[in-house]
């Protein structure tokens, strides 16, 4: 079974950028403890482009089912709403990717 990279994409008005960015600093409290027990859980990701005023959860996830988990994480769905009250989009559908293929670096023996 190949993993799942699971990525979802939140559009800021470039003014409310630096807010957003900081909001999403600040949510890792509440959805860290909730997302590190999820079963199939392999790594995560959440990142900020200035230059396209876009903030970004990136994880990886043992099958489609653990991935799917976030979408019915309350603390996920509640933590959205302040970004989407103060203009933020949500790209959708989020997107669940089976991997074709994966590199890493090679080991340094």
């Amino acid at each position: 079974m190949q993993p799942i990279v699971r990525i979802s994409i939140l559009r800021c008005p470039p003014d409310s950028f630096g807010e957003m960015r900081q909001m999403l600093i600040e949510d890792e409290k509440a959805l860290r403890p909730g997302i590190e027990t999820m079963r199939g859980l392999l790594a995560f990701y959440v990142g900020a482009d200035e230059t396209t005023s876009s903030l970004m959860n990136v994880s990886l996830w043992l099958d489609l089912d653990a991935a799917k988990q976030l979408d019915r994480f309350q603390p996920m769905l509640d933590a959205g709403k302040p970004y989407v009250a103060k203009g933020a989009t949500f790209e959708r559908p989020i997107m669940n990717h089976t991997t074709l293929w994966q590199l890493q670096p090679p080991s340094k023996n």
